[in-house]
């Protein structure tokens, strides 16, 4: 038998594997968004429900983050560009199979939304706001008519927006750790725990709070069943995603991932919610700063991760 030896001195960041293509600005504009899908969601169904005026913080106080994450987030998105000046090229065309299409697309309507909904409830944040012209008060006057078709496109919107957080992940079929359909559901569940959480923050209202702690001890049970079952459809696929599941289960993301944003994000803030249910004197700010913190750890972890998960073992 004749055993050649090939050596190659190509090495080429673009081209060949490399582990680090995607920074921190990936895994926070998922988390920034994810959290104000959760935030516009929630406000966006119980204000179609009728029930404004009992989760107030929900409807017209807890939105007005909703803005300022997207900006942020489109802000960590344009960092991570390569090209720049180039971004507008998105808003050429429509590709229905190309995640970035929709995420371009969704954020386009997601964001102006977010801005005219905070601005309908501005004064009850600032009571003596003035708009000084005559003509945003003839706007204001026209979505005030059509609030509830504007509730309509922003629950839709917030859903799609939070799905396609983990969508944006699993498409990349060369990632065996991410190609996965159980992402979406679970980032959406994570963004809408991070919106609970939010009006967790900023409620003042006992009942409201008491209502949004149940709510969330909902969402964190259903992200540990699709933890569960994601974990469960890597063991029984192909060898490479048993190896990508291995990465949590004794290999080198095990300890950041179950005790950072299993334990602490999940586990510890759902107690916490049961105890503080029970009546039983809890610090407020805890159990949802727990809650974002694992939010935010759960994205850091999966984009980390899935860059190292391979289909060479």
């Amino acid at each position: 038998m004749k055993e050649e030896l090939f050596v190659s001195g190509r090495i080429n960041h673009l081209v060949d594997p490399y582990l680090n293509i995607w920074h921190w600005q990936i895994p926070l504009y998922l988390f920034l968004g994810g959290m104000a899908a959760g935030i516009l969601c929630i406000a966006a169904l119980y204000y179609l429900r009728g029930r404004e005026k009992d989760y107030y913080t929900a409807v017209r106080i807890t939105p007005f983050l909703a803005p300022i994450l997207l900006v942020l987030g489109l802000v960590a998105l344009f960092i991570d560009l390569r090209h720049k000046l180039y971004f507008w090229k998105l808003y050429t065309n429509i590709r229905l199979q190309s995640p970035m299409s929709w995420g371009a697309w969704t954020l386009m309507v997601i964001t102006p939304v977010s801005f005219i909904w905070s601005a309908l409830h501005i004064r009850d944040i600032f009571p003596r706001w003035d708009w000084k012209y005559k003509w945003i008060y003839e706007i204001e006057k026209f979505f005030n008519k059509y609030k509830r078709a504007l509730a309509w496109v922003m629950l839709i919107y917030g859903i799609i927006l939070g799905i396609y957080t983990g969508i944006l992940l699993s498409a990349f079929n060369a990632r065996p750790l991410w190609n996965t359909s159980i992402l979406g559901p679970l980032f959406l569940a994570s963004g809408l725990s991070a919106g609970a959480a939010a009006t967790l923050l900023l409620s003042k209202n006992p009942a409201e709070r008491k209502q949004f702690a149940r709510i969330d001890l909902v969402i964190i049970g259903i992200e540990l069943f699709l933890i569960i079952h994601m974990f469960m459809g890597y063991l029984a696929s192909t060898q490479v995603q048993i190896e990508a599941a291995r990465m949590f289960l004794g290999g080198d993301f095990t300890m950041s991932f179950w005790i950072f944003a299993v334990i602490l994000g999940l586990l510890v803030p759902a107690l916490l919610e049961i105890l503080e249910l029970g009546k039983v004197h809890i610090p407020a700010v805890v159990p949802p700063v727990l809650v974002l913190f694992g939010s935010l750890m759960l994205r850091f972890i999966i984009v980390h991760a899935g860059q190292v998960s391979r289909w060479l073992y």
